[in-house]
This record gives structure tokens, sequence and C-alpha cells, in this order.
């Protein structure tokens, strides 16, 4: 279901851009089962946060550091997976 889902999103972005074909998801995005209350409000912080952490995030070519709170929110959420670094 998510992967009808990110293609068919990918072909109206790339369809209103006007970019055929081009990738719209970030590498090694992969989806997230959250499991229980704790995990979901880890990732409700992370999304609330994240845009206030732009200039540490690593795919911003003139990041400023390393968002170490990414990596313990991801922690927090009881992920089984490592969070991408």
């Amino acid at each position: 279901m998510i992967a009808g889902f990110k293609s068919a999103v990918t072909v109206r972005i790339n369809a209103l851009r006007g970019t055929p074909g081009a990738p719209v998801w970030q590498r090694n995005d992969y989806e997230h089962i959250i499991r229980n209350e704790r995990a979901l409000n880890a990732i409700r912080q992370y999304i609330a946060e994240n845009p206030l952490r732009w200039h540490l995030d690593r795919h911003n070519p003139c990041r400023t550091g390393t968002d170490l709170l990414a990596r313990e929110i991801w922690n927090l959420s009881g992920s089984p997976h490592q969070c991408p670094s």
C-alpha cells in the first residue's frame, strides 16, 4: 500500500514539475511501524521540531553540526533499526 502511494505521489509531483522520472523520495527512506504511544509521541516531537534543526540536517549542504536530538528521538521511539546517519 505504501509503495503504491509513493509511486502515485512521485508521478503526480513529476507531472506538476515537468520532470518525468526524477526521484522524489530521499534515498534510504523507509516506513516505520508505530507500535506504541511512546513511539507515537517521539515521532510527533521529531516532526514538530525537525524544521528548527535544518541547520544540522545531514541532507543540508550547509549544515553547521550534527543533529544529536534526531538520534535521541529516534531511539526513544523504540525502533529496532538504527537511525540513518
